[in-house]
């Protein structure tokens, strides 16, 4: 793949989703908040009407982040088949349910049908790019673009290549993202789960466990986040927030002081058997919570708690597309 070879990236106009779940569909609304044209695919005999419904769901909190110039929600099309999705893209963002021969199989069908120098992402949450652009014939444009839930809400994308990927479809897809009004991490390597789901299995983990062995409620758990980590974790990260811990010493008196705890039984990395006992608490558990609410409530809530932090703390993603 040559430079030459592809549209630069503040240059793109026109956006294929293939995959409109959850994360799909929240990938195909913000693009179109940010003021691009999007073709979405998906197989399902009522993608269409399930994806209008999640861009009209979230349109009012795209509305408070900040609409691009043009931004519209007419400007969405569905596509009959994956290769009409693609043959005008110019950008291409893959939202597939997470089976590897699933990904290996569509990847290669969009590898075969996308226009020669598009760059192909993946939204996989998991998987290596090396394990799913093994049946791809220029398997050099792949990239994995994985978000957070929900795309169109939460800035994060961690971009990677696998090993036949080209360094060059890496850049781009970095610097398409930023322009795109995401918060980017390129990452130099691979590590299944990469980044940020990785530490938030960790944390994931270990709940389970204090549910399951009756440690902690699921109400519990989340107040113990939300009143406490979280509110730091909203403005700095946990390494700053642990160098904090340490005073005018920062990190380097945090871990003379604190490193013991290091071998204190604070965690268990090791998953938890899902059985039947603890599937029953944790889902009884969240229907606590949710104390009524309905899940389209709860995600309205939710787009306004997070725009809320992002307001507060200047970090709205920037309007635009150029």
């Amino acid at each position: 793949m040559t430079e030459s070879s592809i549209p630069r990236p503040q240059d793109v106009r026109r956006v294929a989703c293939v995959g409109a779940g959850v994360i799909g569909g929240g990938w195909v609304a913000h693009f179109l908040a940010r003021g691009y044209d999007v073709t979405a695919w998906d197989p399902a005999p009522d993608a269409e009407a399930r994806l209008r419904r999640l861009v009209d769901a979230a349109w009012p909190a795209l509305e408070q982040l900040g609409l691009a110039s043009g931004a519209s929600r007419e400007r969405l099309s569905m596509a009959d088949t994956l290769e009409e999705a693609v043959a005008e893209a110019q950008f291409v963002q893959e939202s597939a349910p997470e089976k590897l021969g699933l990904k290996r199989e569509l990847l290669a069908k969009l590898d075969a049908a996308t226009p020669a120098g598009v760059v192909v992402a993946s939204s996989t949450s998991g998987y290596p790019m090396t394990d799913m652009q093994t049946e791809a014939v220029t398997p050099g444009r792949l990239v994995v673009g994985h978000p957070f839930n929900p795309p169109y809400l939460i800035p994060l994308v961690e971009v990677v290549g696998g090993e036949r990927t080209d360094a060059e479809a890496v850049r781009w897809a970095t610097r398409f993202y930023e322009v795109a009004g995401k918060s980017v991490i390129t990452m130099d390597r691979e590590v299944p789960g990469f980044i940020a789901n990785r530490l938030q299995e960790a944390l994931w983990r270990e709940a389970l466990h204090m549910v399951a062995n009756g440690e902690a409620t699921v109400r519990d758990i989340d107040q113990s986040i939300t009143e406490g980590p979280g509110l730091r974790w909203a403005v700095m990260g946990p390494m700053l927030t642990f160098a904090l811990a340490g005073g005018e010493g920062g990190m380097a008196h945090m871990l003379d002081h604190f490193g013991p705890s290091l071998k204190s039984p604070w965690t268990r990395l090791e998953a938890p058997e899902l059985d039947q006992a603890l599937y029953d608490a944790v889902v009884s558990g969240c229907d606590d919570c949710a104390e009524g609410r309905t899940i389209a409530d709860l995600v309205a809530e939710r787009d306004r708690g997070v725009i809320a932090v992002l307001r507060a703390t200047g970090r709205l993603p920037g309007a635009g597309t150029e």
